[in-house]
């Protein structure tokens, strides 16, 4: 029993550090990198305003567009890596702001749906939630062949439970050695598995694959 504390402490620690590493990484892209970017774009933007030669205009104009993608680019990196919302407004508003650029990026459709009264989350365990959840997606981007994901959140007095199907093709649940995403798949559960919750993961060939995740609150 000992060592299992000692393991899950361990896995505890090193994902608590690898979140405030991504955390830092996040802040520098948006508030280092960006701003960097941006003094750029408006100082390229006031010589192009200066200048009277149309193909050097039009040079700078391509460079303005290009700086503006890779700021946007930049922008969405940042949220992907740690969305603001999560520490600011929560779970589901976080959750439906990241699908919002799910969709945008992979062209898959993510219904989602809140039942019940949504609650305050330790910001530790919000954390862990919206990885796994976020790890779902990518693997349903990534294997599934699908353009239409459910996902619905339950909240009760004292459990929250988060269902995603992806109508895919399945895949047929095998031993751990399995590469499909089983790697992934474990970090689910080691995740949910450190907060006091579960992750329950189910799939049928050509019917797809479901995700039951669940938290006490």
């Amino acid at each position: 029993m000992d060592l299992m504390n000692s393991k899950q402490h361990i896995s505890s620690y090193i994902i608590d550090s690898q979140e405030e590493e991504i955390k830092r990484i996040a802040l520098e892209l948006h508030e280092g990198v960006g701003q960097n970017l941006y003094s750029i774009l408006t100082g390229i933007q006031f010589v192009e305003s200066s200048a009277s030669e149309p193909q050097m205009k039009n040079h700078l104009r391509e460079m303005s567009q290009l700086i503006e993608k890779t700021i946007q680019e930049i922008r969405l990196l940042s949220v992907e890596l740690h969305p603001p919302t999560l520490t600011t407004l929560g779970l589901l508003p976080a959750m439906k702001s990241y699908i919002k650029l799910y969709t945008s990026t992979f062209g898959i459709l993510v219904d989602i749906e809140s039942f019940g009264e949504e609650k305050a989350i330790p910001e530790r365990n919000s954390v862990a939630v919206f990885r796994v959840c976020q790890e779902a997606l990518a693997n349903i981007a990534k294997y599934a062949d699908t353009s239409e994901v459910k996902m619905n959140f339950y909240w009760n007095e004292d459990e929250l439970k988060i269902t995603i199907h992806d109508f895919g093709k399945g895949f047929q649940p095998v031993d751990t050695t399995d590469p499909l995403p089983s790697s992934g798949l474990a970090a689910m559960r080691e995740r949910m598995h450190l907060t006091g919750g579960e992750c329950k993961i189910s799939s049928k060939i050509g019917v797809g694959t479901s995700i039951e995740i669940s938290l006490p609150l």
